[in-house]
């Protein structure tokens, strides 16, 4: 019998990659799905709700491993008072159900790894390596995290080991992060965005779903990891590279922070600044990164 994977958030960017590297790993999949859909030879769907406190509790009696994802997406709207709520809640509320399920079912899973963020590390910059037992932030990124962790934390109070992967910038073929910046680019009127000075710890989503795959496999991860690439990339330097790749240099000048400010009010601080994050920890393990210089990492992304 395959070792059957749970995914929430599974039809997402990550989600997705993540799914077929545990299907070529030998694993079968699960995926937690706000919509009945029809299950493949490879992935099974399981209906829950996290507003209304549902979900199909076969999905966690079936599983060895559960893998959480699931959360609003903290760049898809403005910062409103609702809209932080709603980014706080739909992480506690969704790994509540889940603790909830196995709790009832006394159910025993091997490992429970949650998503989480650098943003632990709060929107600040600053020339400080941030590593796993750097103080939390109180501003609104560090909050969130925190209380996405401490939400996942209840987890290992059911004896289950579990694991937090802080996630940098994910880059990915044909999706996030690039998706948006691509257009841009290819019509050389890229630029820096405010000072350009602001660090972006990225990682190659092929590595940070290898890093999943590692805490399914490896009995010694526990706790926190960063997952992200301590190479000092700055906005100015990922732009100048991005813009390499397209065949020219910038000669637009950076995005004035004020602007960016007005469209985005204070989610602003999502791109207008960033901290250098170590990766040493998940490293120290034997994990080795496949991805860790910039502009390999987006031609592996770009080229077709």
């Amino acid at each position: 019998m395959k070792k059957n994977v749970l995914i929430s958030g599974g039809s997402g960017f990550v989600g997705k990659h993540l799914t077929d590297l545990l299907i070529k790993n030998g694993f079968s999949v699960s995926i937690l799905s706000r919509n009945q859909q029809q299950n493949t030879a490879d992935v099974s769907y399981y209906q829950w709700d996290v507003d209304n406190q549902y979900i199909d509790e076969k999905s966690v009696l079936n599983a060895n491993f559960i893998i959480h994802l699931a959360g609003e997406n903290i760049a898809g709207e403005r910062w409103t008072t609702k809209r932080k709520k709603a980014i706080i809640q739909s992480r506690e509320l969704s790994i509540q159900l889940i603790y909830d399920a196995l709790k009832k079912n006394n159910k025993k899973i091997e490992a429970f790894v949650s998503a989480s963020g650098i943003g632990i590390y709060g929107a600040v910059n600053g020339p400080e390596i941030c590593h796993e037992d750097t103080i939390p932030a109180n501003d609104f990124l560090g909050i969130t995290c925190q209380k996405w962790e401490a939400a996942a934390d209840k987890i290992s109070d059911l004896n289950i080991r579990t694991v937090k992967i802080r996630t940098g910038l994910v880059l990915g073929k044909d999706d996030g992060f690039l998706k948006k910046l691509v257009p841009i680019f290819k019509l050389k009127l890229g630029s820096a965005l405010g000072s350009g000075r602001q660090y972006m710890p990225w990682i190659h989503v092929d590595d940070l779903c290898s890093i999943y795959l590692e805490a399914l496999n490896n009995i010694n991860m526990n706790g926190a990891y960063n997952a992200a690439i301590n190479d000092n990339t700055t906005n100015a330097i990922f732009s100048k590279t991005l813009a390499k790749f397209f065949g020219y240099s910038i000669w637009l000048p950076n995005v004035p922070a004020f602007i960016i400010r007005l469209g985005m009010g204070e989610m602003a601080q999502i791109i207008l600044t960033g901290r250098r994050v170590s990766s040493e920890k998940i490293e120290e393990l034997g994990f080795k990164f496949q991805f860790k210089n910039l502009k390999l990492a987006l031609r592996n992304c770009l080229e077709k």
